[in-house]
């Protein structure tokens, strides 16, 4: 077929470009939201805030988080993912699949924590002080618990089937030591009250969970 003259052939579609521009606006909506929170308080930051803030409209961050507790969500989920370009949780996966001592995978877990905590726990424990008064975050608090909680479930039944676990400990106990150990509350008694340096905070937590499972 032939072109019709002065007519100029469409441009192909990107959709790579249109992705990572997405993906770039979605960063930094998670970027002043987080730094808007931390600063301000969760209740006072309003969506209109966070949208003046990230260049966007207040309908585009309704359509790509749904509001307030979507974008904290999101900004948990970022953390999680560590430093680097492998999530924190794939590296973990990858260490217990290829590490047979069981010491070796806690003390894996233990550098992980001194790389999230610092991430996760102050927005984390941001809104447990808004929950009081916010049943909406009282409720997404309760799904990140659960959520944490199956992933510490996995991690139990993973040394359970290994046969690492001391006698008389059941990969449900396991799961509550593990629960217990990588919580933000922890964090802020030894880190952000005591004044433990994060690094002796991992080393603190890896030999706790050593010490109560193997």
């Amino acid at each position: 077929m032939r072109a019709v003259k002065g007519v100029r052939p469409r441009r192909p579609y990107d959709a790579s470009l249109r992705r990572e521009r997405a993906l770039e606006s979605r960063e930094r909506i998670l970027g002043v939201a987080e730094r808007r929170f931390l600063r301000d308080g969760y209740g006072p930051t309003t969506v209109a805030a966070i949208a003046e803030d990230a260049g966007v409209s207040v309908d585009t961050i309704f359509k790509s988080f749904g509001g307030k507790p979507g974008i904290v969500r999101g900004i948990r989920e970022r953390a999680l993912l560590g430093e680097g370009p492998v999530p924190a949780e794939q590296r973990s996966d990858d260490l217990q699949a290829r590490e047979s001592d069981p010491r070796q995978i806690i003390q894996g877990w233990g550098a992980f924590t001194t790389e999230l905590m610092p991430r996760a726990a102050p927005i984390l424990l941001l809104l447990r002080d808004a929950a009081g008064t916010d049943p909406e975050i009282q409720t997404l608090l309760d799904d990140m618990d659960a959520e944490r909680l199956r992933r510490m479930t996995q991690n139990a039944r993973r040394l359970h089937r290994a046969g690492h676990l001391r006698g008389g400990i059941s990969a449900t106990q396991a799961a509550d030591v593990l629960w217990t150990y990588s919580s933000p509350e922890l964090y802020e008694l030894l880190v952000l009250r005591r004044g433990m340096p994060v690094a002796a905070y991992g080393r603190f937590v890896a030999n706790a969970m050593t010490a109560a499972l193997l």
